[in-house]
Formats: C-alpha cells, structure tokens, sequence
C-alpha cells in the first residue's frame, strides 16, 4: 500500500490480507478435492459442445446427465470426451449428439491408455483456448488503437426482456456516453441449472444469459464503437447454478465484464456453499484467462444488512475474494471489487462516513478496477431527491478514484431504466466527473478527523473478523451467518447433488492451460 490519506497502518492491512489467504487457501483444500455438474458442462462447452436435443435440452446437461448416473462423472468430461474421440474419430459434437440419442453410451466404451486420452482432451481444449486468447487480443488492441477512457467507466444495465430490444436500447446508451453496458439477467435464471438456448425475446426485469445473445449484444457493441471511435465494453452476470458455463460462453464471445462473486449465490440465492465454492473457482480461471474484469458483490450486503454498522464485513469480503481470485490467476487490474454508497441519507454525518468507506477501498485495493454501486436500498421514488443522492454518489466516486460507476438513476424504485432516465444519469455523471475533476489529488484529511477514524475503525472490525473466520473456516462462518446477516447450513441450499468428488485419474485440461491468464 503506498501514500495513505487516512494514516491507515501498512501492518494492519498486511495481516488482514494474510489472514485472507489463509481462510482461501484453507478453502482451496476442499475445492481441489470436486468438481461439479456445471464445471463438466462448462468442459464440454469448451470441447466444443452446443445445441439442445429434441425436448429442448442442452446437450452440455445431458452428456453430464449422462455420465453422472453411469457414476462416470469423477474422472471429469474431458476424459469421457477424449476417450471417445479415440476409440470413434467423431468430433466432441457429433459423440454428445450420438449420446443424446442412445446411438453412443460413454458409460460403456472402453477407456483407453489414460496418457493417450488425456493427451487428446488437451489437443482438443487447446483449440478453444487459442480462440479465446483471440478474444483477449482483440479486445486489447482495439483498446490500444482507440484509446482506453480515463478516470470513471460509465457503467449502465438495460433489462427489456427482449434481447433485440436490449440492443435498441444499449446502441442508445453508448450514443449518450455510456463505457460498460450490463445486460440484466431475467429473475431466476440464477437458480436454472441450466443455460437456455438460442436468442430470447421473453424475461422478467431481464433478458436471459445465452451464448447466442451474447453474440448480438457483442457485435451490436463493436459496431455501434466503432461508429463512435471508442470501445464498449459488454458485462453479464457469471453467477448462479451454471457460473462456470456463463464464464465459458463470455469467454467464447469476448464480454469485458462478469459479476462474479464467491460468497453471493450462497447468501442471496440459496446455492449450496460446497458447490458453489468448486463453481467460483473454475469460473474464475476462466475469467482470468480471457482478460474479464470481474465485478464481487458486496454491495449486496449492504442491501440486507446496515450500511454503517456492517461496513466491516464488505472489507472482510473483500480481501477473501482478492484472496479466491489470486488462486485462480486472476491479475489485480481484473479484481473489480464491489461496495456501495447505501447508508441511510438520514444518517448523520453520512457522507463523510460513505466519503471514509470509499477512499479505504481506493487505498487497500489500489490497482484492483473498483466496482462503485449507487444508492438503490433508500430510494424512495422521489425522483428529485433520488437525482441528489446519485449526484452524492457521483462526488465520492470522482474524489476517491473508482473505476467503474454504476448510474444510479432517478427512477429507482419505479421501473426499469427509461432511455431518458439514463441519459440523466450520464449527464450528472459527466458534469459531476468534469467540474470536479482532480479535487481528490488536492485534498487531505484532517489527522484524527471523523473520515480517519471511521476508516481505521472499519479496518480494525474487518481484520477481527477475518481472524474469527480463519479460526472457524469459512463454511462454519458462512453458518453463523457472519456476512449479510444470513444464515447457510453447508449441506443445505440448491445444488449439493451436483457436487462429486474426484478421482485420481481426473483431468480438466482446462485448469492446466488457463491457470494464471498468462499469455504464451
């Protein structure tokens, strides 16, 4: 940590982060030990699998399906896959097409020499990863001929339903200055445990995460800047029951952007923390290879727990998932962790506490591309004072140095963003983000002043808890319901039938050619 504006102790930070990567690595032990359904399917995606059978299921679902009640699944896809494109000379598509339709049962087909198998699993997944490094490269000689924006990324969601729609109204948002476009995902596809198929017209408060609309959304993007001479980065959501497989299908269609939480499935959806802590991992390393930023939830916390008094557990959180990502490669400048300006406006004093908060993250995580989140718990639907408090969120985001600003909008807690709602959003943002600019790099904070002291206070709760948590583990943590105020039981929760435990002989070449995001 260099220069600290709030005299934070260097020492203090250092334990807390240690103490971190203690309880991840801990963690780790269980994660290398299983894999799970989604973690197969999101092999095979890679492998080169798509397509859904004939009562509409997804060929990915129904090779693990496969395997798993043969009790084939603990030697992993990939050496199911590789087996059989040895022993038959059919392509990984056309063996899970044959599989679906009984004309091929993997469960039966003798396994080959184990050397030879693998090294056909990796012949086959190099393709992909050659693909997706194509993905990164192009992102980031695109970035390097027009030039990467300085200072806030405007970062807005659309949430029509329609994908087409989605596309009308984020081509709008780019015109009207927006950085980062964040396709909202329809209510409860978190809890599918499956990825539908296809382009899709029909969501609630959202539009369906599949590979085919990532594509149009995507090239809609690139169309759209290059008309504009910038380039737009595209974000969805990596969570849920099949992260690993979104993660699989962003990678494929170069998104710049996945909320990507190790903690939220768990806390906010019910998913089984046993699965979705082997689920984050994967993801993550996927992420990490194809140069996705990826955004934590933290600011979740904030919506269920208090602001002020919780501020510590966002911190805690903060430095476990830098800790999670750090095992799955992911590079600081790809960290966007979150937090959020949610105290209650009637607080007093509030914006110097929300000012304290801000800067504290900036300091501790000062390469990581900070996930800024507007007020959303306290907007009343009084549009003039729900316009004041995001210009507030907007002042701290400029004096603190945060990365990417999610608008807030007006309209919160009303509808769903008009396109005349957001073009207020960017207004205030970059009339707030223009006339203050450089008035962080001016400022100081007076030495023992209420910003210092909240912040070292934070500091100091979030480093107890950390050593409460390395003392009981995080899945114990995670039942006493420490973060957010939620309890998990670790057998309880969606998803658990889909955690298996490896064999020796597993193998997911993936992990091998992606772990660290290094280019070669």
């Amino acid at each position: 940590m260099s220069h600290s504006k709030l005299n934070l102790d260097p020492k203090r930070v250092a334990e807390a982060r240690e103490l971190a990567q203690k309880i991840a690595l801990d963690t780790q032990k269980f994660i290398d030990r299983h894999t799970t359904v989604t973690v197969e399917r999101a092999v095979l995606r890679l492998l080169g699998i798509d397509g859904v059978d004939a009562e509409e299921v997804p060929l990915p679902n129904v090779v693990v399906a496969h395997l798993q009640k043969a009790g084939k699944l603990a030697l992993g896809a990939a050496n199911a896959i590789g087996n059989a494109v040895l022993k038959t000379g059919l392509t990984p598509q056309q063996i899970a097409e044959r599989t679906s339709s009984g004309e091929l049962d993997l469960a039966t087909l003798p396994m080959g020499d184990l050397f030879e198998v693998r090294a056909k699993a990796m012949e086959l997944a190099r393709e992909t990863v050659e693909r997706i490094r194509a993905n990164r490269n192009r992102r980031e000689e695109t970035l390097k001929a027009v030039g990467d924006k300085t200072g806030p990324l405007l970062y807005v969601i659309v949430a029509t339903g329609n994908i087409h729609e989605d596309i009308v109204q984020a081509r709008a948002a780019a015109k009207q200055g927006a950085d980062v476009i964040a396709v909202i995902r329809t209510t409860g596809q978190s809890l599918l445990d499956y990825v539908p198929f296809g382009a899709t017209t029909e969501g609630f408060g959202g539009t369906y995460a599949t590979q085919e609309n990532f594509r149009l959304m995507r090239a809609a993007l690139d169309e759209e800047g290059g008309k504009l001479g910038r380039y737009i980065r595209l974000c969805n959501y990596c969570s849920g029951l099949c992260m690993p497989e979104i993660a699989a299908m962003g990678a494929l269609e170069r998104l710049d952007v996945m909320l990507n939480d190790a903690l939220y499935g768990i806390l906010f959806r019910d998913i089984n923390m046993q699965r979705t802590m082997v689920d984050q991992y994967f993801s993550r390393i996927i992420n990490g290879f194809a140069g996705v930023i990826i955004n934590t939830g933290e600011d979740n916390y904030l919506t269920t727990d208090d602001a002020f008094e919780a501020a510590h557990t966002v911190l805690a959180s903060q430095f476990i998932n830098e800790q999670f990502a750090v095992l799955a490669g992911l590079p600081e400048e790809q960290m966007g962790l979150g937090h959020a300006f949610e105290m209650d406006p009637e607080l007093k004093k509030g914006f110097l506490y929300e000012l304290a908060q801000a800067q504290m993250a900036r300091e501790i995580f000062p390469r990581a591309p900070l996930k800024y989140m507007p007020p959303t718990k306290f907007m009343t639907g009084n549009i003039f004072r729900g316009h004041v408090q995001d210009a507030l969120f907007n002042m701290v985001t400029s004096m603190t140095n945060q990365r990417i600003c999610l608008l807030g909008m007006l309209t919160e807690a009303i509808h769903t963003p008009f396109m005349s709602d957001r073009y207020l959003a960017l207004e205030n943002a970059r009339y707030i983000f223009s006339t203050m600019e450089g008035l962080g790099d001016e400022i100081e904070f007076k030495k023992g002043g209420i910003i210092e002291q909240r912040a070292h206070a934070v500091l100091e709760n979030a480093a107890r808890l950390l050593a409460e948590i390395e003392r009981d583990g995080l899945f114990k943590t995670l039942e006493k319901g420490k973060f957010a105020g939620v309890k998990r039981p670790i057998n309880g929760g969606k998803g658990l039938e889909g955690v298996v435990e490896k064999d020796t002989a597993y193998v997911n070449p993936f992990i091998d050619l992606m772990l660290g995001g290094k280019k070669s």
